[in-house]
């Protein structure tokens, strides 16, 4: 599933390629049953409009202007965004394209329509209706800490859960705590302040890095957890064996020697 730093890499291939371009036509995809996209009112509100500013809150990309209107989307699991010119094979999976004049065209694809596209009128009324955190990237130290360290639940689940910050999925939550040397059950409460202050500079410190490669996971440092993720590898950090488990529903991998639960 698309994370923070995946959806920055979108935003930034719309900030590159589709910014300050009218939009001509705005028009269904192929095999749009089953999945949100807008209708022809809501299409017809980026018609003859430019996206002046594409922006990021987590999870969710949003390309507009300051007036809006505002195209919101959500890479549900497998999502993404394509540039393409007129002229060149559509991408498959396409559920909305948006045709710029000129050749330029911004498709987005969605093969396991578990994505979203709508037409808002401001991002800040989006996030507000979902009610997200705040943004993993911007969220300072002492916020950090109030929010993970009231949990009384894993902070594995924690970290993820979109209402206390806004952009952490499985893996980059597995990674902070990999990195951190936590183990994924212990709960927020257990933790201390200078525990918590690791795993916000951790966790910034990752997501940071991820982004710098527009999330090109062969290009992340050798010894992160994300090269690993197989029960039985061995953990990088220590002579210990990687396992898993799930918690709050997800599969967690972890090296229990390093990362040990707390007393």
């Amino acid at each position: 599933m698309p994370e923070l730093p995946e959806v920055e890499a979108l935003r930034r291939r719309i900030e590159d390629g589709a910014l300050h371009r009218t939009i001509a036509r705005v028009r269904p995809g192929n095999d749009t049953a089953h999945i949100e996209v807008p209708d022809a009112a809501g299409r017809k509100r980026l018609e003859g409009r430019q996206f002046s500013r594409a922006t990021r809150h987590g999870k969710y990309l949003f390309a507009g202007s300051d007036g809006g209107p505002w195209l919101a989307l959500h890479m549900g699991m497998a999502g993404s965004v394509r540039l393409y010119d007129d002229g060149d094979a559509q991408p498959d999976y396409a559920r909305l394209i948006v045709e710029f004049e000129g050749d330029r065209r911004l498709a987005f694809r969605d093969p396991r329509k578990f994505g979203w596209a709508r037409v808002i009128d401001a991002p800040e009324d989006e996030i507000a209706a979902r009610d997200l955190g705040p943004d993993a990237l911007a969220i300072d130290a002492e916020t950090f800490a109030q929010r993970i360290g009231q949990s009384r639940g894993a902070v594995k689940s924690a970290l993820m859960a979109q209402e206390k910050l806004a952009g952490v999925g499985n893996l980059w939550a597995d990674e902070t705590l990999y990195q951190t040397g936590t183990h994924p059950e212990t709960r927020g409460t257990d933790l201390g302040d200078g525990k918590l202050s690791d795993l916000h500079t951790a966790m910034r410190r990752i997501l940071t890095g991820v982004c710098d490669t527009n999330a090109t996971y062969s290009d992340l440092p050798d010894a992160w957890l994300i090269h690993r993720r197989e029960t039985g590898r061995a953990c990088s950090r220590c002579d210990g064996t990687l396992t898993s488990e799930k918690v709050g529903g997800r599969t967690s991998y972890f090296c229990p020697s390093h990362q040990e639960r707390a007393a």
